[in-house]
């Protein structure tokens, strides 16, 4: 299947920067950054999924530069703008091999914002202009990025009701709390698959089958990490309408015996399901199964509508005080909440069972396009910026510090001021900082090559990645 033409992957407006470049700059260097957000941290991932799909080796052919140059001349009407011989210098002189260096801190690492992720720069001076007509693809990473950090950051939820509610042992079942139900919900197979391999290096539980493919091709993933189960949607539990939703409850059970199964049960009242077919008709196959029934509300209030379900179920199935005097269902009882799910929301309802001492333990989430489409790249505010150059042999360290005014007429800079010079990301008291380059400091640069000259090094495994996202 062909690839993309690189040669048309890049902002229209970049294709005249050649020109516009002061005469004799030979260099450019740039950096990528979070400046901030939704969170104080990021981590960093999916760039090696970029440099695979659309970098590695001949990254464009003779046939993709003709075509570009067609297209090109159509987009600009003139023909002193796009500049076919840039290219066909790098698909003579390196087989369509880009001459560039691209420096980025391992995947899986959580990077304070404010600082360095990555690095490019050219390494033939007739491709000074390459650098930053290589940004359009590379910003692209702040999706998977962000989807890592969000979900990352709801594990911190998780965990930290877990710790206050649960008994020890039980936070081996945090793993499979927030479940990726993303799929149908983002805007391309792409973004399933970006979005859900970065989900899977904080949880196991995933209904989006592209992440753990994207893992396995793109990362060497040594097996499938995005586990399910069996589990209805409203196609069959509306089936025999209201009347026969009992008997569909039925055959579901009896269908698988044993093992996990959900089943959505607010097709016509979630209360009565829960009260009347859950909790009287099939109580005693639900306790007597070798397995769990997670019992699936899909409307109203996520806080208000779990709060009265829990009600129902303590009343109906009993249940235990653990050592920490939170209650717990029967073990062959849960509840998935998959509607209204964000990472507000989340907190909101651990909170209220906390409050009314329900332990965090009865409850897993679905979340679908919270977690893989409702971002943007200002979520946590990418940006990829010059900061350093060669200019008729000189170097030169370039930076913005742009000035904004706040609503009261208020003059200050903004946080857009970027970094100036050539930087690396080091340790200072273990904590991440950016600085600049000095061999002299006798600090490690936590920056590594990835990419050279058309050759991806240092390639990491999904396994690593996510053992980068353990370890932080």
């Amino acid at each position: 299947m062909k690839k993309e033409n690189l040669v048309l992957l890049a902002d229209a407006y970049k294709y005249a920067h050649h020109k516009l470049y002061y005469p004799g700059t030979t260099q450019i260097y740039s950096y990528l950054e979070s400046r901030g957000g939704m969170f104080n941290e990021t981590i960093f991932f999916g760039l090696q999924y970029i440099l695979k799909e659309y970098l590695q080796g001949k990254a464009f052919t003779q046939q993709d530069l003709d075509e570009a140059e067609g297209f090109l001349l159509q987009v600009f009407g003139r023909d002193d703008v796009f500049d076919k011989s840039r290219f066909q210098h790098i698909l003579d002189k390196y087989d369509g091999r880009l001459p560039v260096v691209i420096k980025a801190v391992p995947e899986g690492t959580a990077v304070p914002t404010g600082n360095v992720l990555l690095t490019i720069e050219n390494t033939d001076p007739d491709c000074f202009w390459l650098t930053n007509f290589l940004e359009t693809l590379l910003m692209q990473v702040w999706y998977p990025c962000t989807v890592a950090t969000l979900s990352n950051q709801i594990r911190k939820v998780v965990t930290q009701y877990y710790e206050e509610t649960a008994p020890p042992g039980a936070e081996a079942g945090i793993d499979f709390v927030l479940n990726d139900f993303g799929f149908r919900g983002v805007s391309s197979v792409e973004s399933a698959k970006l979005g859900g391999a970065a989900h899977l290096l904080n949880f196991n539980g995933s209904d989006n089958l592209a992440g753990s493919g994207m893992a396995i091709k793109y990362y060497n993933a040594q097996k499938v990490y995005g586990l399910s189960i069996p589990a209805t949607e409203h196609s069959i539990c509306t089936l025999l309408g209201k009347e026969g939703e009992l008997e569909v409850f039925r055959h579901v059970l009896r269908t698988f015996p044993e093992g996990i199964v959900a089943c959505v049960s607010d097709s016509y009242n979630i209360f009565k399901a829960c009260s009347e077919y859950w909790g009287e008709a099939l109580k005693a196959e639900i306790l007597n199964r070798k397995g769990t029934l997670v019992i699936r509300p899909d409307s109203g209030d996520p806080v208000m509508t779990l709060l009265r379900i829990f009600e129902i179920l303590f009343d109906k199935f009993g249940f235990t005080v653990n050592e920490k005097g939170f209650k717990v269902l029967p073990p062959q009882i849960r509840v998935i909440q998959g509607d209204g799910v964000n990472y507000e929301s989340i907190k909101d309802i651990y909170k209220a069972l906390k409050d009314q001492r329900i332990s965090a333990e009865n409850l897993v989430l679905g979340m679908g396009g919270a977690l893989l489409q409702k971002i943007d790249r200002d979520t946590e505010k990418f940006a990829l910026k010059c900061s350093h150059a060669v200019i008729n042999g000189k170097d030169v360290n370039v930076e913005k510090t742009p000035a904004e005014m706040d609503a009261d007429g208020n003059i200050s800079t903004s946080f857009k001021k970027s970094k100036a010079g050539r930087l690396k990301l080091v340790k200072i008291n273990g904590i991440f900082k950016t600085v600049i380059q000095n061999d002299d400091d006798g600090l490690t640069d936590h920056l590594q090559i990835v990419f050279e000259n058309g050759e991806l090094v240092n390639e990491i495994t999904f396994e690593q990645a996510r053992a980068n996202v353990n370890n932080g």
